[in-house]
C-alpha cells in the first residue's frame, strides 16, 4: 500500500529533530506554517528568502523515509524526521529564478509529492522559486490527472529505423506548417503540449500549427547526428503527415528538440538543408561527438562538439531561422551552447538567444517551446 499522502493528525511539536529545544511551531514556524498545520496543508514546497538572494524551499512528506530526487539539478536530498512521527522533511536551498522537476525515492518506488498540486506525470511534481518567470499557457496537472491525447494518429513502421511507432498529431487553429516535436512522448504524457500551444494561439501568440508528436525509441542512437533519422523522417514519416487526417503543411517544418533532441534539430538543419530551416533548440547536447557518451567525462571535450567543428568547416545553409534556449543553473553546458549560437550567428543565419529560469529540465523548457516556435514561424 502506498504511504505518501497527507492524511489528518500532526506530530508533536516541542522539540526539533535533533532534539535541541524550538520554539512551538519548531522548523516550520519561519516558513508561516504552524507545526499543527504542516503535514496538512497541500501548497507545496514553501519557500522563504534564504539571505543571499536565493531561496529556502521546505519540501515535506508522510510515510516512510524517502529521498527528493530533482532532475539535473541537484544531488538527492535526504528527508529529516520529524521527532517520532512519519513526517519528514527538507530544507533545500535553491538559487534565484529556478523551476525544476522532482519526485520523492522510497524503498517502495518513485512518488510525486502530495503536497505540490503542479506535477508532471504520475510520479513528478514541478516547484518553482517565487521569483521564477510564470508559465503562462501551461496549466496545473496533478499526480491523478490525465492528460488529453490527440485523437489523430499515425502508425509508422519504418523500414530505415526498424520498429513501429504512434505519432500523435494535433492541429493548431486549424492546422498549418508541421512542428515536429521531439521526444513527442514526453510533451504529451508529462507536460500537457496540446493545451499549451491551444492556449498560446487563442491568445494571439501562435500562429495556426500542426504538431506532430515523434516518439524516440533509442535516443542516442537516433538523435546522435544520424542521417538515417532523418532519412526516415523524410521519405517515410513526412508523407504520411501529409495523406493523414489532419491537415498540414508538410511545405514548412520547424523542429523543436531538447537535449540531444536539440543536437539532432540543428544537425538536421545543416545536412538536410532542404528539409529543415526553422528550429527551436532547447539546452542542446552539443557536447557530443562521436563516442563521447562512453567517456569518464561525456561533457569534457571541445566546446561546441561535432557541431561547432561542422560549423567551422561549413557555414550554416542560407535561410536557417534558429532559436536557441538554455537553463540558467546549466554550467557545464555553457561554453558547449555559447560556442555553438556564436557560430551559427556568425555564419548568417538568423538567431534568436535567450536563457530559462532552469537547469536542464523539460520544466523550464516548456515556456521557451511555445515562445520559440512561434518566433520560428514568423
Amino acid at each position: 500500500m502506498r504511504a505518501s499522502g497527507p492524511h489528518p493528525g500532526s506530530p508533536d511539536t516541542t522539540e526539533s529533530p535533533s532534539g535541541s529545544p524550538a520554539g512551538p511551531d519548531g522548523p516550520f514556524g519561519r516558513f508561516g506554517l504552524p507545526a499543527a498545520d504542516a503535514f496538512r496543508a497541500s501548497a507545496g514546497p514553501v519557500c522563504v528568502p534564504s539571505g543571499d538572494g536565493g531561496w529556502i524551499a521546505l519540501f515535506r512528506w508522510r510515510g516512510a523515509p524517502a529521498v527528493i530526487e530533482f532532475e539535473s539539478w541537484s544531488a538527492p536530498v535526504p528527508l529529516v524526521r520529524w521527532r517520532d512521527t512519519d513526517c519528514w522533511y527538507a530544507e533545500v536551498r535553491m538559487p534565484a529564478r529556478l523551476r525544476v522537476t522532482y519526485q520523492f525515492r522510497t524503498d517502495e518506488g518513485l512518488f510525486a509529492d502530495p503536497y505540490n498540486p503542479v506535477g508532471a506525470g504520475g510520479e513528478r511534481s514541478v516547484a518553482a522559486t517565487p521569483d521564477a518567470p510564470p508559465q503562462p499557457h501551461w496549466r496545473a496537472v496533478g499526480p491523478a490527472d490525465v492528460l488529453p491525447l490527440p485523437r489523430a494518429r499515425i502508425r509508422w513502421t519504418s523500414e530505415r529505423l526498424g520498429g513501429r511507432r504512434t505519432v500523435r498529431v494535433h492541429p493548431v487553429g486549424g492546422g498549418g506548417p508541421v512542428v515536429l516535436l521531439l521526444d513527442g512522448d514526453d510533451w504529451l504524457h508529462l507536460h500537457p503540449a496540446t493545451t499549451a500551444f491551444d492556449a498560446a494561439f487563442a491568445a494571439g501568440e501562435m500562429p495556426p500549427a500542426t504538431l506532430v508528436f515523434v516518439p524516440a525509441k533509442d535516443r542516442l542512437g537516433e538523435f546522435g547526428c544520424r542521417p538515417q533519422w532523418w532519412e526516415a523522417v523524410r521519405d517515410e514519416l513526412l508523407p504520411l503527415v501529409a495523406d493523414g487526417e489532419v491537415p498540414a503543411d508538410t511545405g514548412t517544418l520547424v523542429v523543436a528538440g531538447q537535449s540531444l533532441g536539440g543536437l539532432s534539430a540543428l544537425y538536421a538543419a545543416l545536412d538536410f538543408p532542404e528539409l529543415v530551416s526553422r528550429v527551436a533548440c532547447q539546452s542542446g547536447s552539443f557536447w557530443w561527438t562521436p563516442g563521447a557518451e562512453d567517456l569518464p567525462d561525456p561533457l569534457g571535450g571541445p566546446a561546441g562538439g561535432a557541431i561547432a567543428a561542422r560549423l567551422r568547416e561549413r557555414p550554416a545553409p542560407a535561410g536557417l531561422r534558429i532559436a536557441f534556449d538554455l537553463g540558467e543553473h546549466e554550467t557545464r553546458m555553457r561554453p558547449h551552447c555559447e560556442a555553438v549560437e556564436a557560430l551559427t550567428e556568425k555564419s548568417g543565419a538568423t538567431v534568436r538567444i535567450s536563457r530559462s529560469a532552469a537547469g536542464h529540465d523539460r520544466a523550464g523548457w516548456r515556456q521557451a517551446l511555445l515562445r520559440d516556435v512561434a518566433w520560428a514561424l514568423a
